[in-house]
């Protein structure tokens, strides 16, 4: 075992390379091999020492690098060989990151394996946009879902979306028309306020803002391309509220 590297699973945070953890940043600083996903930002695997060899595991909508049982098996074996591995994927590894399924082969194999969680693409993105995921007077539930997967129409969504509550979806984008008809269909107002954000945290966010029946014209509209966000709730109309009224105080001064 002294032999064996330790497997990383490391959460890059949502793209802007200040919201690393510092435990992330050492690891990724001093690190010799760095499988990485494609949603890390190009600067934070800037921040790679020049001689680490970085490979690229990018997932696409009907496109992979590499299966994710390919994925695994390949950490598995640069652990054995001696190396410690930063397995390094946007937002937080075990949201959305299938850093579950790593860990589990990784400990089947008798490999060390430590997770470093990271600022989740929900928190992030959120909070660049100004939108509070709870609030008292809005939101006191919040719940992620992905909008990208097998059986999509028969997944029960129920009650996730509504008053007091808010749906953030993860990998939403190409699905927005069955996503809108879905929530629509179990009973959810088509005028429910939403919001679509596209590359949180990054200098080229865009958050874009409508209601529930409007959303696949929005996503189609305006050429809204991943990594995005939908967010749905009152939370989205309340931020617009808020920053309308600043932008407002703000021209009167």
């Amino acid at each position: 075992m002294a032999d064996t590297g330790t497997i990383y699973l490391v959460g890059a945070g949502p793209g802007d390379p200040d919201l690393l953890t510092i435990r992330a940043a050492r690891l990724i600083k001093r690190a010799h091999t760095i499988v990485h996903d494609g949603l890390v930002d190009p600067a934070i695997l800037a921040t790679a020492r020049a001689d680490a060899v970085l490979i690229s595991v990018a997932k696409r909508r009907s496109h992979h690098t590499l299966p994710q049982e390919e994925i695994s098996d390949l950490l598995v074996r640069l652990a054995r060989s001696g190396e410690d591995v930063v397995r390094l994927k946007g937002g937080d590894p075990f949201i959305f990151g299938r850093g579950g399924e790593e860990a589990e082969v990784a400990r089947a194999a008798g490999v060390p394996v430590e997770v470093v969680p990271g600022i989740s693409a929900a928190n992030g993105a959120a909070a660049a946009a100004q939108i509070a995921l709870t609030h008292r007077d809005a939101a006191s539930i919040v719940s992620f879902v992905a909008g990208q997967c097998k059986g999509l129409k028969d997944q029960d969504w129920a009650g996730l979306a509504g008053k007091g509550r808010t749906l953030v979806i993860y990998m939403g984008v190409k699905t927005a028309p069955q996503i809108a008809e879905k929530l629509m269909a179990d009973g959810l107002a088509p005028d429910m306020p939403v919001a679509v954000i596209e590359n949180g945290t990054r200098p080229d966010m865009r958050v874009l803002r409508g209601v529930l029946a409007g959303l696949p014209d929005l996503v189609a509209r305006e050429a809204v391309v991943s990594p995005a966000l939908i967010v749905i709730g009152e939370v989205t109309a309340r931020a617009d509220a808020v920053l309308l009224a600043e932008a407002a105080q703000e021209a009167a001064r």
